[in-house]
């Protein structure tokens, strides 16, 4: 491990038709970070707390994902799961990486698995944080959910439901998040770009939360690379109870749950993260905690 701070790097990539910006830092074998899919949200606000650490040891990767940050706006809402890993395999290719680790968020959780099904020999480890598409057939969205696909619905985009959805269901602790914070995933929710295509929102189609769940998928129980899954116990947008269902599905995962922590245990839980992450990507031993 070193302990010397390499700078980041930023630039956008061409991907088919879309460009991506991606941040680099560290050298090693290369992760891929994956952030959620709330409103206003990016790669480096993601996981602000997490990429020096991780690239003392890894080259890390962290691409605002097609809907989000400087990246091309255009998503196919009908598959925004799949859209988006057909554009993070792509971005491999285009920087002749044949295979990496891969972390997911939420959204990017739930992208992250969907690029490891489609295509098991471009992902290594696979680390998941509260991943969506898990159980989605079994029940009504939860509020929090609910408040991140209606966010551009109705009156449109306000200050106050951006900070109603932070502060109320991403973090347990809504005293960890700033004013500046709030304010500037605020500013990046209301890009005209975004407004006119947002990358998530209510299905017209009931069944599409069907078609969306990783647990109706056969090619789960088959997918037998070593993966961690972490999850907030007090998740208000992908409850945690999922977690322990998507581990009965999966040969070699692994799970982590968090006390009084939201849907960013990345952000509310960064050291233990840190740690975690680094020492099972390495092929360390993690505590397996079956509730």
């Amino acid at each position: 491990m070193s302990d010397v701070h390499t700078p980041s790097v930023s630039r956008f990539i061409n991907v088919g038709t879309r460009k991506l910006w991606l941040t680099e830092q560290g050298s090693g074998p290369p992760v891929l970070m994956l952030h959620g899919g709330g409103p206003g949200a990016s790669g480096m606000s993601n996981y602000s707390r997490n990429i020096d650490a991780l690239a003392r040891q890894f080259r890390v990767l962290v691409p605002d994902m097609p809907g989000y940050g400087r990246s091309s706006k255009d998503i196919n809402a009908a598959d925004p799961f799949g859209d988006i890993a057909s554009s993070m395999r792509a971005l491999l290719d285009a920087l002749s990486i044949p295979s990496a680790h891969v972390i997911g968020n939420s959204l990017g959780g739930a992208v992250a698995l969907r690029l490891a099904l489609d295509h098991p020999d471009r992902v290594d480890r696979l680390v998941l944080m509260g991943p969506g598409g898990i159980g989605m057939a079994q029940g009504k969205p939860t509020p929090g959910l609910l408040r991140l696909l209606t966010y551009y619905a109705g009156e449109g985009p306000t200050y106050e439901k951006l900070s109603e959805f932070i502060k109320k269901d991403l973090v347990f602790d809504a005293g960890s998040i700033s004013e500046d914070m709030l304010r500037e995933r605020f500013e990046s929710s209301i890009d005209p770009a975004v407004v006119a295509n947002p990358p998530l929102r209510m299905p017209p189609d009931p069944e599409a939360f069907k078609r969306m769940d990783f647990l109706l998928d056969p090619r789960l129980s088959g997918f037998d690379h070593p993966t961690l899954i972490l999850w907030g116990q007090e998740d208000r947008v992908n409850p945690s109870v999922a977690g322990p269902a998507l581990q009965a599905k999966m040969p070699a995962a692994d799970l982590y749950l968090f006390s009084r922590t939201g849907h960013w245990v990345q952000w509310e839980r960064a050291d233990e993260f840190n740690a975690t992450v680094a020492a099972f990507l390495c092929g360390g031993q993690v505590i397996r905690s079956r509730p």
